[in-house]
Order: C-alpha cells, then sequence, then structure tokens
C-alpha cells in the first residue's frame, strides 16, 4: 500500500507563489494517477488538479492558467505549482494517489494566502 506526504506548504502573500511537494512510499509510483484537493476551513475538499500515468493533466477552473502539476516518477512525487495565489485559495491541500478502484489520501499541508 503506497504512503502520500505532502510538504512545502506555508504563509504566502497574495500573488505569491509555492510549490507543494507530495513524497509516495513505493516503487510503482508511475502507475497511479496522482491528485492535489483542498479544503478551507469550514468547506468541503475540492478538487484541483489531476495528472495521469501518461502526464495528462486536468485542473478545476479557477486554477487553470496559474497552478501546474507535474510528476517525477523516477522521484516518486507529484508536484503542485502555484502562482498568483489569492486569499480565498487558503486551505490545507492533500494529494492523493489512484489506481483501479484503490484511493489513498495524504496527510495533508497548510497554505495561508494573506497580507
Amino acid at each position: 500500500q503506497v504512503q502520500l506526504v505532502e510538504s512545502g506548504g506555508g504563509f504566502v502573500q497574495p500573488g505569491g507563489s509555492l510549490r507543494l511537494s507530495c513524497a509516495a512510499s513505493r516503487s510503482i509510483f508511475s502507475l497511479y494517477t496522482m491528485g492535489w484537493y483542498r479544503q478551507a476551513s469550514g468547506k468541503q475538499r475540492e478538487w484541483v488538479a489531476h495528472i495521469t500515468t501518461g502526464d495528462k493533466t486536468s485542473y478545476t477552473p479557477s486554477v487553470k492558467g496559474r497552478f501546474t502539476i507535474s510528476r517525477d516518477n523516477a522521484k516518486n512525487t507529484v508536484y503542485l505549482q502555484m502562482n498568483s495565489l489569492k486569499a480565498e485559495e487558503t486551505a490545507v491541500y492533500y494529494c492523493n494517489a489512484i489506481l483501479g478502484g484503490s484511493t489513498i489520501w495524504g496527510q495533508g499541508t497548510h497554505v495561508t494566502v494573506s497580507s
């Protein structure tokens, strides 16, 4: 069973950038579709982006053009580059891994966008 650990969150001013990482524990990382979600206080968890095993990417409309999801299979890591961050994007950001009917979640990393 793969385990996921997010990192890279922190405090950033509106308009700033942050790069999140999600490291997986298994060498079969390249077989999983990987995604990023976020959950703001008092809100439901929201899908942000996904990247397939063939490096096809998808984004929620609100982040398209500002966020970039990528993966480095040799490092068993998926990234989320976040640019031009907005205050309303303050949330806990989670990565997940999907293979068939199996979905695995990381513990989350906090992102605070505030001046």
